[in-house]
């Protein structure tokens, strides 16, 4: 299953069933040395520098882009319910949000769903065409990592 919905003026609705149980798929996000292997789109690596997963705890990392522009990203930690939710906050001028990530068992896998609230709607309409893509590819690579280390 593969679906981006704009849900409102400000929000991207991104779903994907993954054929693990919840336990896995929250594990691929909550070891950063899973997470550094898989998270992002095509092409990009990350230098995971501080990831605290727990309420109020901080998510500090560099995305490097396949021609080598440097990504610095902040994020605080909202709500962690293993294995079921994880909530944070993206800190960043350019294009704030919030993310709900939500771990649902369905039968033997899991519909992993992000639901991405921008800080505005202008902020939305300026990125939402690129993190709909990349966010398809997230999911992507996200597979390809469970499958290889399955």
């Amino acid at each position: 299953m593969k679906s981006i919905v704009p849900a409102s003026d400000r929000e991207i609705l991104s779903a994907r069933y993954l054929d693990w149980p919840p336990e896995r798929v929250f594990a691929a996000f909550a070891d950063p040395a899973q997470l550094a292997r898989w998270w992002g789109p095509n092409g990009f690596t990350n230098d995971i520098h501080e990831f605290d997963l727990r309420p109020g705890g901080t998510w500090r990392l560099t995305m490097v882009g396949p021609d080598g522009a440097k990504f610095a990203n902040l994020s605080r930690f909202r709500e962690v319910a293993a294995p079921d939710r994880i909530v944070y906050q993206h800190e960043d001028a350019r294009h704030g949000f919030r993310m709900n990530m939500t771990f649902a068992a369905d039968g033997a896998g899991t519909c992993l769903t992000w639901r991405m609230t921008f800080d505005s709607p202008d902020e939305f309409a300026r990125v939402r065409d690129v993190v709909s893509v990349a966010n398809e590819q997230n999911f992507d690579r996200l597979t390809a990592h469970l499958a290889a280390s399955h």
